[in-house]
């Protein structure tokens, strides 16, 4: 065989053998892989993670969501400011 049919003919054997560690690896991180039900993020255990019911979320989305309810008391007033603040308009524009 010449030698440059032999080296392709390795090179594509090599990347097929490449193929499939790489198969076998993700098949036995399965096990570990964790997805973010917010995000959709995919992580194994290097990012921090947290069940919740039987889901999980990522840190950062549990960061956001941790800041949405601390804020939700402001967001609440808000809310009631604006309507107040309609109300008071119809009543004006009614007279």
């Amino acid at each position: 065989m010449p030698p440059e049919k032999r080296s392709r003919r390795d090179a594509t054997l090599e990347s097929i053998v490449e193929g499939k560690k790489m198969e076998a690896y993700v098949e036995h991180k399965a096990k570990e892989m964790r997805a973010c039900w917010i995000c959709g993020d995919v992580a194994y255990k290097c990012k921090a993670m947290k069940s919740i019911g039987g889901r999980w979320i990522c840190i950062d989305c549990l960061r956001q969501l941790k800041e949405a309810f601390d804020t939700l008391e402001q967001w609440e007033a808000e809310l009631e400011m604006e309507k107040e603040m309609r109300k008071k308009l119809d009543e004006s524009l009614r007279i």
